[in-house]
Parts: C-alpha cells; structure tokens; sequence
C-alpha cells in the first residue's frame, strides 16, 4: 500500500515500458461492486490493492487513477478538464468472490486483470473515454558513455519470479536520489523517464539485473517526485545541494549518456469525462 500527502502524485504500479494497450469493454473484466464518493479534505491520500484484488484508494485525483489503470506517465495523458488533477475520491470496489488468481511473471504488454477493472471502473462512473494516438514528442536517449558502462550487475542474476523466497527487486526514488537493486535495467529506464517527464529511449541494449545508486541536484523545473507510475514500495528522499546535475550523474556514477531527442510516443488522448454522481 503506497501512502502520499495531497501534493505527491504517486502511483501503485511497477515500473515499466511497455506499450499502451487498451481492450474493448465487452471483453474487459469488472469489479463486481464499486462506491464512488468525494473525499474528506486534508485526508491522507492512498492507493493500494487490498486482499482478494479489491481496489482501495482515499483521496485520489481521476487523473492518478488513469495512470494506472493505463499503465502510463503523466506527460502521455492528454486534454481533459483541470479537476482531473484536483478534485479527490474515494472508491471502494470488489470483484467476484474466487475470480482472482495469485500473481504471477507480468508481461509490460499485457496489463494485469486489476488494471483492466479498473478501466472498466473508470467508463462506468467516470464516463471517460478515451483514445489512443503515436505522436512525435521530445524525448531522451540512453546510450553507454565512452568511458563504458559503470554501473554494477546484481551478484544474483536469477529472474525474480512470485512466490521467492528471497527479497526480489527494490527500487526507492525522489528528489535526487535512485537506489535500486536487482532490477531489470528496463525498470530502470521506465523509473528514469518518471524522473525527467519525459520518454526515455533505451539504446544501451543492457540486459540483466542491476544494484544501481544515483544521486543528483535536480535542475530548476525539473519534476523533483516522479509524475507517473513507480513501483510498489517507493520512497521519497531528500535532494543532496552538492550533487551534480542528472546528466552529470549518470555519466559520473553510472556510465550512461542522456541526450534530447525528439521520436514517437504513445500517448492516450481523453475524448470524454464525468464527474460521478455519489452513490
């Protein structure tokens, strides 16, 4: 269960990159019951799956509730109205008893059963209707620095799989500061586009499992707390002021070169949105 204040826009889901995929409603799973309420002012906001896949989220922006139903990042949301972002909710839902099976290897590809509820959840209360679009954006590219890559392979290499009995991969972010260990360098990457709010294109061909340490001062404008979705378990920490730029850092600390470029980004346009009626 993720915790934020009002202010942090943060997110349930892994990290990732994958594409955006959207399914029909008729062949879409739904949350058998759902409530749908404005939330209490100044409440601690909460977004979390409780046991039996039942979603939990206490003062949550529609807008936060897209990103992960749609596994996608703030900048690849676009139109819709500025409450979206404002106004907060509260929402309850449970799906069929026995209808929900212990997770498993998730393919970046394939949202998760949970994920296409609350699709569903979000037509049906929210009437929102959206579209998908490739449009041609800014983004970074991640290629290896001359001086080689200097970022560290994890000593275990074996693929994290549910069920293990040892602590599988970890990744914690904030203002200035990535730790992360044992996570597939696609992870990584995804973590990396949430920081700059903006697509990163992996061009190192890495593969394989990293312990990674990033540290940097983040640049004025830059977003301080990722906008888009993190991985379970994420925390904030503080910006160290002696820190060198992100750009700096990851050639410094890690080997790796980020350079502005533009390229197509998938992005979900909203055509339609309700504020739902309290039930």
């Amino acid at each position: 269960m993720l915790r934020f204040r009002n202010i942090l826009p943060v997110a349930l889901v892994v990290a990732f990159a994958g594409a955006i995929v959207v399914y029909p409603q008729s062949t879409r799973p739904q949350f058998e019951v759902a409530t749908v309420k404005p939330a209490a002012p100044n409440s601690l906001g909460q977004l979390g799956r409780a046991p039996g896949g039942r979603l939990t989220a206490t003062n949550v922006p529609l807008a936060l509730l897209i990103q992960n139903a749609y596994r996608v990042r703030s900048f690849q949301v676009l139109g819709g109205p500025s409450w979206m972002a404002t106004d907060r909710w509260d929402i309850e839902a449970r799906p069929e008893e026995g209808s929900v099976t212990p997770p498993g290897p998730q393919d970046p590809n394939v949202p998760d059963l949970f994920s296409l509820r609350l699709q569903s959840l979000l037509e049906d209360r929210f009437k929102l209707q959206i579209h998908r679009e490739t449009r041609e954006l800014p983004v970074f590219e991640l290629t290896v620095a001359k001086g080689g890559l200097r970022a560290k392979l994890a000593d275990d290499q074996t693929p994290f799989r549910a069920g293990d009995q040892r602590g599988g991969i970890s990744l914690m972010i904030g203002g200035g500061e990535l730790r992360a260990t044992a996570v597939p360098f696609p992870n990584f990457v995804a973590a990396l586009s949430g920081v700059v709010a903006r697509t990163v294109v992996d061009k190192t061909d890495l593969k394989g499992l990293y312990d990674i340490t990033l540290k940097w001062m983040p640049d004025v404008g830059q977003v301080v707390s990722p906008p888009g979705p993190l991985p379970t378990g994420v925390q904030f920490l503080s910006p160290d002021p002696s820190a060198p730029s992100l750009v700096t850092a990851l050639q410094e600390q890690l080997g790796l070169k980020l350079e502005s470029s533009k390229g197509p980004v998938e992005v979900l346009v909203i055509d339609h949105v309700e504020r739902p009626r309290e039930n």
